[in-house]
Formats: structure tokens, C-alpha cells, sequence
């Protein structure tokens, strides 16, 4: 592979791997923060997904299909459309409405399912996701069923030059995944994310000294759905096309968790080294030799990279570590009694 091949080809992995990131981000207020058991992460993605491909292509409706195939812009049949210059907003707006329908649903999930308890709510998820998945597949007029949605138009495609567009998206995602980053840290490391942390390991307790457990459990369940959202927004506009086999539980779902076990629940920055790991592992040893690049060998090699991990650092490689209130230098010294 030639140098220009290696750069493309290792934007394109840090591009997805910071997109897998921002979910790993999600589950991570979910599980490592809440102690929330969602496994119905593929619900979200597709939400997400489908979202920010629909505030930025024509109705799915038959009569519109050509102009469907061939990509238009929703933006293009509205007067008013916000734009700075020459450039227009929908991308920052297909963000927002995916986090947004993902809120808005997750508020639903979690008015039904919170009250369940370990097993109970993995399940309910699941076969939530799975709903969901099916809605897109079956229902043609909401996003073209089977056929998918494709020509998903770029954010900014029409002033980037194509052979440039990678690099521009790079900085996009990176920047995104940063913003989030930042967000997650602070609020987790806010009095709400330690409730957060006390209701994970002793619900009861919580409860005792007078928190609200379920309100506390569906604001995160709701910020951590949001931010999956985002995720898949981010996946829309870099593949430019979606179909409900997409979303299969494998690389929607169980994937996403081995990144956060492998990098360190309760984490943050655990949660996306896990992501360049998992998906480094997954990527790369398809290149291998003979049936070593087989898709059920490199299953089995990162199910055996959590395994190791989970004997050598149970917490993960970075584990959630000892969490202060305020930083050491910031707390004040008691001033001895006289």
C-alpha cells in the first residue's frame, strides 16, 4: 500500500473510531455511571442515524423517489434556510434533531423500563432496539424500507473538494468527539454524576438519603441516548448510506460494550482509548493471512481480549480511578480548633 493509501486509509479508521467513541461516551453515563444495563444501544444508533439522514434528504415518499436516489437536500425546499455566507446549517441541525429524537425517546424507554432491574432492563432494551430496527425495515414510507437511504448529501459537499472532503470530516468528528468529551467530564464530575456513582453501587442507599433514584437513573438514561444520537449522525455522514442491516447487533451493539470494557468503565477517557483499541483490533486483522482474517476469528480475538482484560485489570485498562470532589488544590484546609 502506497503512502497516499496509508493516510486514506488511516484517516478513514480514526474517523470511525472516534465515531464509535462518542458511543462508547453514551454507555458510559449509561453503565459506567448510572449502572444502567442497556444492550439496546443498536435502537439509538438507528434512531440517530436515520434522523440526521432525513432532515437532510426529500420525503421517502414513492412519487419523490428520484430525487431521493439521487440525494437531495431538505434544505433546498424551504425558504429561510439559516446559512453563514454561503454555507448552509443543516448539518448542526441534523446533530441537534438526532440527539434530540433520541431524548425524546429515550424519555419514553425510560418512563417504562427504569424500574426494572439488571437482566430485566438488558432484555426490555434489546427487544426495544430490535423494535425499532424492524419499523425502519418494514415501514417503507418512513425511510424507504429494505432499499435504504443513499447519495446522503455531505456536510458541505458542495464547497469541499472531493478528494479534500476526508480531512475536512476528520476535523469534524474529532472536534465533535472533543466537545463531548469535555461535556461528559464536567458533568459527571459534577454533584449529579456522584449521586450517579452512589445510586450504581447502592441504589437503596441512595434512596435512603433522599434522592430521587428514578429521576436521577432517566436523566442519565436520557443524556447518555442523546449522545448516541450524535454517534450515529456522525456514522450517517460518513458512509452516506443506510439500510436497517446496518444496524446489526454485532457492530451496533456488542461491539460498543467490548469498548467500554476494554478501555475502563466509569471512565471517560477509558471509554475512547477502549474505542481505538477494539476497533484497531477489528480493522486491522483483517489484513491477516488465511482464515486468521476470518470475521468469526477476529470476534473470538477481541472476546479474548476482554477476557485478559478482565482478569489482568478488571476495571478496565484505565478503570474508573478515585474520584474527589474538588481537585486537592482547590479544597480548604480545616483550621484546627483552639
Amino acid at each position: 500500500m502506497d503512502i497516499i493509501g496509508n493516510l486514506d486509509y488511516n484517516i478513514a479508521f480514526v474517523v470511525v473510531a472516534a465515531i464509535y467513541a462518542v458511543f462508547a461516551l453514551g454507555l458510559n453515563v449509561h453503565w459506567g455511571y448510572a449502572g444502567l444495563f442497556n444492550i439496546g444501544i443498536a435502537g439509538f444508533f438507528a434512531l440517530g442515524a436515520y434522523t440526521s439522514a432525513l432532515l437532510t434528504k426529500p420525503s421517502a415518499d414513492p412519487r419523490l423517489f428520484e430525487d431521493f436516489k439521487f440525494g437531495g437536500n431538505l434544505a433546498a425546499s424551504f425558504e429561510g434556510i439559516p446559512v453563514v455566507g454561503s454555507l448552509d446549517l443543516w448539518f448542526v441541525v441534523a446533530l441537534l434533531g438526532a440527539a434530540a429524537v433520541c431524548a425524546v425517546v429515550a424519555l419514553g424507554i425510560g418512563f417504562l423500563t427504569l424500574r426494572l432491574r439488571g437482566d430485566y432492563l438488558a432484555i426490555a432494551t434489546l427487544g426495544i432496539a430490535e423494535s425499532i430496527r424492524l419499523v425502519f425495515l418494514n415501514e417503507k414510507w418512513l425511510a424507504n424500507g429494505s432499499k435504504g437511504l443513499y447519495n446522503i448529501p455531505r456536510f458541505l459537499g458542495d464547497v469541499v473538494a472531493p478528494r479534500n472532503y476526508d480531512y475536512l470530516f476528520l476535523v469534524v468528528v474529532v472536534v465533535v468527539l472533543a466537545i463531548l468529551y469535555l461535556a461528559v467530564e464536567r458533568i459527571t464530575n459534577s454533584p449529579w454524576g456522584r449521586v450517579l456513582r452512589a445510586i450504581r453501587e447502592d441504589e437503596t442507599t441512595a434512596a435512603a438519603s433522599g434522592k430521587n433514584v428514578f429521576k436521577f437513573k432517566l436523566q442519565a438514561f436520557i443524556l447518555g441516548a442523546a449522545i448516541m444520537g450524535i454517534g450515529g449522525a456522525l456514522f450517517t455522514y460518513n458512509t452516506r448510506f443506510l439500510s436497517p442491516l446496518t444496524f446489526d447487533p454485532l457492530l451496533a451493539t456488542f461491539i460498543i460494550w467490548a469498548m467500554l470494557m476494554v478501555g475502563g468503565s466509569g471512565n471517560n477517557k477509558g471509554a475512547i482509548l477502549g474505542a481505538f483499541i477494539v476497533w484497531g483490533v477489528w480493522t486491522r486483522t483483517q489484513f491477516l493471512p488465511g482464515f486468521l482474517g476470518d470475521p468469526e476469528v477476529r470476534l473470538f480475538l477481541i472476546g479474548f481480549i476482554i477476557v485478559a482484560v478482565m482478569l489482568l485489570r478488571p476495571g478496565g485498562i484505565l478503570g474508573e480511578g478515585r474520584k474527589a470532589s474538588r481537585p486537592a488544590w482547590q479544597q480548604k484546609t480545616a483550621s484546627p480548633e483552639t
